[in-house]
């Protein structure tokens, strides 16, 4: 994994509206035309696991993805949401140094160690491997390693199993273990819950939430399950080739380009966040009392609410 600056191509640039920072052109769904662009993030983050800045990428002269601002942080869990063909897995190749936008920058901390855990993980059952074996390949992880780290998981017991025999989730589990033996840094998953229920889907999450809180990584996690998902995120970046929103789960679920993307009925799913909540935040995450909430929406002055 390269760990120095990627920077884009000037004279790939493409030329850029001056009202809004892109053209929306043909590349750009009916459903995010009105959109209104989230604020420039400023200067590339060094404080940051990972920083970007202006990235575009384009595909037989189609861009993919525009103007992209993102930070992800230690011990952060960022959830990156959006519709099919969004840009989504794009996004993520561009930032882990998979791919060379053709504009913007990309930063990586010196020495990042990154653990990935992709959309698909495909077992071929007529080639016999345990658990134990697929952890130990290209690597020198010893068994007292291996064993702490799939009980750290949950899947303790699959050590000697055959990965044709697991299931879904026991799979998702030890693809995970597999990751976490690099000790990451920061913590990519790419659909991580494909070929699990839904029970098994919220084990995962907040399996996923309860190792942030014991080693401290920084989480990137791309997924369509938004009501369970959001819950467990510190921030969400809604993207369609660009970003639409960002900022707390709860803001987001409100914002208008949200609506549009996933529709009213996405939004009112994730009330049930809400009723853990005694206030609600602003787009930047900034915390506004109930008080607060209420004389903002009939036009009093917004306290401490961020621009």
């Amino acid at each position: 994994m390269a760990d120095r600056d990627v920077r884009a191509a000037a004279a790939a640039a493409k030329a850029r509206s001056p009202e809004d920072g892109h053209d929306h052109g043909a590349s750009c769904s009916p459903s995010c035309a009105a959109h209104a662009h989230e604020g420039s993030l400023g200067a590339i983050d060094r404080t940051a696991l990972v920083s970007a800045r202006g990235l575009g990428f384009q595909r037989n002269g189609r861009d993919l993805l525009d103007g992209i601002d993102l930070d992800i942080r230690k011990r952060e869990i960022v959830m990156l949401i959006g519709p099919n063909g969004a840009g989504k897995t794009m996004l993520v190749r561009l930032l882990l140094g998979l791919e060379t936008p053709d504009r913007g920058e990309v930063w990586r901390r010196e020495g990042l160690r990154i653990g990935y855990v992709p959309q698909r993980f495909d077992v071929d059952s007529v080639i016999p491997m345990t658990v134990e074996r697929f952890l130990r390949l290209g690597g020198d992880a010893s068994l007292a390693r291996i064993e702490t780290i799939l009980d750290e998981v949950g899947a303790g017991r699959t050590r000697h199993q055959q990965l044709s025999q697991l299931s879904g989730g026991e799979l998702q589990r030890v693809v995970l273990a597999r990751a976490l033996l690099r000790d990451p840094d920061l913590l990519v998953l790419d659909e991580p819950v494909q070929g699990v229920d839904y029970t098994g889907e919220a084990e995962l999450y907040n399996l996923i939430a309860r190792l942030r809180d014991k080693r401290g990584f920084g989480v990137l996690l791309v997924s369509h399950d938004l009501h369970i998902v959001m819950a467990r995120s510190d921030r969400v970046v809604c993207l369609n080739r660009h970003v639409c929103c960002s900022g707390v789960p709860e803001t987001v679920a409100q914002h208008p380009a949200y609506a549009r993307l996933f529709g009213a009925e996405a939004a009112r799913a994730f009330a049930v966040y809400r009723l853990h909540h005694d206030h609600s935040h602003d787009i930047a995450g900034a915390a506004r009392s109930a008080d607060e909430t209420a004389a903002s929406a009939q036009g009093a002055p917004k306290g401490n609410e961020r621009a």
